[in-house]
């Protein structure tokens, strides 16, 4: 009886692990312009061109990676001016219900990843 019980729960177990999905990208899924691939991390080059510390690039790279593309592909920096991002970001952090101080992480980041 037990190597029957064996074998069934191995079976089980075999299928299930088939099943689950490998987090593969599928080709072409991601948008020409503004895909997570075109994202760039923080840096200390970036920190020092912007005169904003490295901490708070890295909170605001967070915050645009976690929230950004929930409602929009990641919106890429040369797209927009300085002044439309400053005008437009805090509106949409309000829309996103985050703190105010993720907003400023935020324009911080999107604002240094310009200067690069």
């Amino acid at each position: 009886m037990k190597p029957i019980f064996l074998i069934t729960s191995l079976a089980f177990f075999l299928i299930g692990c088939a099943s689950v999905p490998t987090g593969d990208i599928e080709q072409g899924s991601e948008p020409e312009q503004g895909g997570i691939s075109e994202v760039p991390n923080p840096s200390p080059e970036m920190a020092k061109k912007s005169s904003t510390s490295l901490d708070k690039l890295q909170r605001g790279h967070a915050v645009y990676m976690l929230n950004c593309a929930q409602c929009h592909a990641y919106p890429l920096p040369e797209d927009l001016d300085d002044a439309e991002f400053t005008e437009t970001v805090p509106k949409m952090v309000k829309h996103a219900g985050l703190a105010t101080e993720e907003g400023s992480a935020v324009l911080a980041y999107i604002l240094a990843v310009k200067k690069l």
